[in-house]
């Protein structure tokens, strides 16, 4: 049985990134890598997942990400997309270096926005062994034309433009929540109706640290990010790509446009229910035992 422990480590740029570390015994030990999505924190569920890799035989490292939790904020409320991508492999170099780990036997796992980071790294790293990605992010700015009404973006374009002048002179950057409060109709990164249910809900006992602000430039670098462009370049390292049929969050049409596009050895396991749904009850009971089976099939035990 793994014990977890609290952990840290630096980045590249000195940053420090802190954690969960499921540690198991003995040598040789395959191990997983995972972080959050979208702003959100590790409480928010991969307790249960890194808990439930563990116990199938795995190390686990569950981080949150910089600007994000309990992890370092050099830029505070700040989420760059290929920041996090190059966190993810400066994550994989760390545990790779711990005793008793075997630095061949590396998978990632990612969920919605850390689901796209996840499809760039294993397609850019050939340290990682076997990636498995949860309702992911595959195009931004597909996405995000689904999620907001088209006469709003030359508002939110014109604000994108203010805030690089603002930042340029000097000034603080521009803020916008991440959902709504109270009304659908306040301007938020994730307007959608079960964004405010998971991050309002009972999550909120567990994540207390969880904040609704972000920068307006994340949202800007939201909509450039592209990682269905590498999806065909992850074979030969195994994908297990999960996906829920009401997603209206990453829409599961993309996600199952970006599959037809990956190469083998590929899985696709489709859930019934919404984005954020993949993360417990039934969902949850039907999803996790087939990830870990993709781990311990292409990692070993």
């Amino acid at each position: 049985m793994a014990e977890r422990r609290n952990c840290e480590f630096q980045t590249e740029d000195g940053t420090t990134l802190c954690g969960w570390w499921y540690r198991g015994e003995g040598d040789n030990r395959p191990v997983i890598v995972m972080a959050h999505g979208f702003s959100a924190t590790k409480e928010m569920y991969l307790d249960d997942f890194g808990g439930y890799f563990a116990d199938g035989g795995f190390d686990v490292l569950v981080y949150d990400n910089r600007n994000l939790g309990e992890s370092d904020g050099p830029r505070p409320a700040e989420i760059d997309p290929w920041q996090q991508v190059s966190d993810y492999r400066d994550a994989i170099t760390w545990i790779s270096g711990q005793d008793g780990i075997d630095a061949g036997r590396v998978g990632i796992w990612g969920s919605s926005y850390s689901g796209a980071h996840v499809l760039v790294v294993a397609a850019l790293d050939r340290r990682v062994k076997c990636v498995v990605s949860q309702v992911p992010l595959v195009d931004g700015l597909e996405n995000a034309r689904r999620l907001i009404r088209s006469d709003v973006w030359p508002t939110l374009r014109q604000g994108f433009d203010a805030d690089r002048a603002g930042r340029l002179r000097g000034e603080d950057p521009l803020t916008i929540p991440v959902t709504f409060d109270q009304s659908a109709d306040e301007p938020c990164a994730l307007p959608t109706q079960d964004s405010h249910d998971f991050f309002f809900g009972p999550i909120r006992e567990r994540a207390t640290n969880w904040e609704n602000l972000i920068t307006l430039r994340s949202v800007e670098l939201f909509t450039e990010y592209l990682p269905a462009a590498f999806i065909a370049r992850i074979s030969p390292t195994p994908l297990l790509l999960v996906v829920a049929t009401d997603d209206v969050l990453t829409p599961c049409d993309l996600a199952l446009g970006a599959y037809e596009e990956a190469r083998e050895p590929k899985k696709l396991l489709v859930l019934p229910g919404g984005h954020f749904d993949a993360y417990i009850d039934d969902a949850f009971a039907t999803s996790a035992p087939v990830q870990l089976d993709w781990f311990q099939t292409h990692l070993g035990k």
